[in-house]
């Protein structure tokens, strides 16, 4: 069965991502700087189910200069990578007059650079194996704006842009990239919104609720299947309507 990475797996979007797919038995590599002991609890159910594989690899994946040899000795153990998720990124809040410059720039280097160098060294492999899907997580941010999300809404729109003009550079090879724009998703992240503003993004939305992690992981098993094969260039969004 295909191999598939997915970086940011250990927790929220990432791990429900890891963990859809290695029930539906793909080969998961998750991908952190730690091991949760969620994703550890999600590794043993696999191995019970004997259906897929879930591993774990820690990698900090700002260390960019480190994520070719990173690739390399992926490639080494695992074999081909069918499926990358560029899921790993910080939500750094702040508004733009105030932000240090330090938390601008790491913004920036994790949700930006850093996706697209682990891309630059994966899809080198697909284009040579002459299949592969990418998908690249962005944000309703990214087109919506919202206030003090100014840079993270920048690293979000890049996402976006990046997905389309690569699924043309690679689309002749085989291989399909994609990008999926979740809304205020029920995750830890959105945690430290108060019950009200909650219910107030919730109330903003055609189906009066926020999506799961889970919705998010559905698309990416979709788009990694064959009911995804003429899908490329996409940005799929995942908001219970909250931008309709």
């Amino acid at each position: 069965m295909h191999n598939v990475l997915v970086t940011g797996g250990s927790r929220g979007i990432g791990l429900a991502i890891s963990r859809k797919l290695a029930g539906a038995g793909y080969h998961v590599i998750a991908v952190a700087r730690h091991e949760s002991d969620e994703l550890k609890a999600a590794i043993g159910e696999i191995v019970k189910q004997g259906r897929g594989g879930l591993r774990f690899r820690a990698f900090d994946l700002s260390e960019v200069d480190a994520i070719p040899t990173f690739v390399k000795e992926l490639r080494d153990e695992f074999g081909a990578i069918y499926g990358l998720v560029n899921n790993a990124g910080i939500g750094t809040e702040g508004l733009l007059a105030t932000m240090h410059n330090s938390e601008i720039e790491a913004l920036l280097r994790l949700n930006v650079l850093s996706p697209v160098i682990l891309t630059k060294y994966v899809v080198r492999h697909m284009m040579a194996d002459g299949a592969g899907r990418i998908i690249n997580m962005s944000s309703i941010i990214a087109t919506t704006g919202y206030n003090g999300l100014s840079v993270y809404g920048a690293t979000k729109a890049a996402a976006t842009g990046f997905t389309k003009s690569l699924a043309r550079e690679v689309g002749k090879l085989g291989i399909t990239v994609n990008a999926i724009a979740p809304g205020f998703i029920d995750t830890e992240l959105t945690q430290s919104l108060s019950d009200d503003q909650r219910k107030r993004i919730a109330n903003r939305s055609a189906l009066r609720r926020l999506p799961e992690p889970d919705d998010v992981a559905r698309m990416v098993e979709y788009l990694l299947g064959d009911a995804g094969r003429n899908i490329t260039g996409s940005v799929m969004t995942i908001d219970a309507g909250n931008t309709a």
